[in-house]
């Protein structure tokens, strides 16, 4: 059976240190191409925009933000390792608790079982670089 199309609501917060932002990269081997995305994740049902990127940062990175901010909402269709995709992205802005997390070059980061690192990226940096910013549509908000 296929799986089911439907449209996934998301939030991200754009965690910035300065001009850069914080962004976790991956590479889609189809497309044999990297991405950086800025941290965040689905919304749950009852669970407004906003409380969703509070708590998928909580749970990403393990760590308090405040100043969440909308600033806007773009729709998102993509195609990611061959698969389509397609999210409503709220789009947010906010700051850490702890200020001394912005002195750390990346950040440890969990989703799930999967490990990453969440990284410090320039706009120089995502638009010349091996990881383009996803979705393009933020650029707006950079």
């Amino acid at each position: 059976m296929a799986k089911k199309e439907r449209i996934r609501p998301i939030s991200i917060c754009l965690m910035r240190r300065g001009e850069e932002i914080l962004v976790h990269e991956a590479y889609d081997s189809v497309k044999e191409r990297g991405f950086a995305r800025p941290l965040g994740g689905g919304i749950d049902f009852g669970e407004t925009s906003e409380a969703a990127a509070i708590r998928e940062i909580k749970e990403e990175l393990g760590v308090d933000i405040t100043g969440v901010t909308l600033l806007g909402i773009v729709e998102n269709i993509f195609v990611l390792e061959g698969e389509p995709g397609h999210e409503m992205v709220f789009v947010y802005d906010g700051q850490f608790v702890d200020e001394s997390l912005y002195q750390r070059e990346h950040l440890e980061a969990v989703e799930g079982k999967r490990q990453f690192k969440a990284v410090w990226r320039s706009p120089q940096a995502l638009r010349d670089g091996p990881c383009h910013l996803v979705p393009e549509e933020i650029w707006q908000f950079l």
